[in-house]
């Protein structure tokens, strides 16, 4: 069965997260740890994290995943900045292996201003600075960027780049978000430009290196650089790539999460439903 989740809210708890997906018919989520746009991180709760890892086998979610601070840069020539992101990513770690959670995702951070390369080896230097603190069961996927200025990973072999240079068991593989693909200049609208996709994933990463996607739809045009998520079908992308893009071999089985835009919670409930059709249509 095709694992299919959102992203939930911790608000109450950890274990209320799972009841939220649970309630939406979700089989797989992703969380924030804690708040993502600030440094302060709680102490987590046992009671919590016991009623966590209960729910989680009661109601068979799977992968669990942490969507890392917004404010991590590992790119970044500010020495303060790079000492606090080292930090938040050796803690987020913690917190995964602490709750159980199967990966953490990450955006490596921007150029500010530099070359993207030289940005790409201080990221790469920092991985292996966070890979030395520690051995963790969950495993760190890169995710793709949508081409804004400064990005350093909206191209598959810019990902292939780091990942090779990070030896050990850190990254266990890529999170490929349809969203920034797309902006970054991926075509997800014809068969033939996902096998494209598909064929340079495998060329420069590996086969079965992508371990999770973020199913967005993009508000902005093919190429844009512009990252700004809208609801499955209703935007660029539309519902024709989509159900191209779901139903390719090469993504079939690879867990799904939507980041898709949220006022209520029939927000979630439609976009989930709208996947569900293209997949099983």
């Amino acid at each position: 069965m095709r694992r299919i989740g959102v992203h939930t809210s911790i608000a109450g708890g950890l274990a209320c997260s799972l009841e939220r997906a649970r309630e939406l018919g979700a089989t797989t989520l992703q969380i924030f740890s804690h708040n993502p746009r600030g440094w302060a991180v709680k102490k987590r709760d046992p009671k919590d994290i016991k009623a966590f890892k209960k729910l989680r086998r009661l109601y068979n979610i799977s992968p669990v995943v942490i969507h890392t601070s917004y404010l991590i840069n590992l790119a970044t020539k500010e020495t303060s900045l790079v000492n606090r992101s080292v930090e938040m990513m050796v803690q987020e770690m913690h917190i995964a292996d602490e709750i159980g959670a199967d990966y953490v995702v990450l955006h490596t951070g921007s150029a500010t201003g530099d070359h993207p390369a030289a940005a790409r080896k201080r990221a790469v230097d920092r991985l292996n600075e966070v890979a030395g603190r520690g051995t963790w069961m969950a495993g760190l996927l890169l995710e793709n960027t949508a081409g804004e200025r400064g990005d350093i990973t909206s191209r598959i072999e810019n990902l292939a780049e780091i990942t090779e240079q990070v030896p050990g068991r850190l990254i266990k593989g890529v999170c490929i978000d349809t969203c920034h693909a797309f902006a970054a200049g991926y075509d997800l609208r014809s068969e033939i430009s996902v096998d494209a996709l598909s064929g340079e994933i495998e060329s420069s990463l590996g086969k079965n290196r992508v371990r999770l996607i973020h199913l967005n739809d993009a508000k902005g045009r093919f190429g844009s650089g512009v990252d700004r998520h809208e609801h499955i079908g209703r935007g660029k992308i539309g519902k024709k790539g989509f159900r191209i893009f779901l139903n390719h071999p090469f993504f079939l089985q690879v867990p799904v999460i939507l980041e898709t835009p949220k006022k209520t919670e029939r927000d979630d409930r439609q976009n989930l439903k709208k996947v569900r059709s293209l997949i099983s249509g």
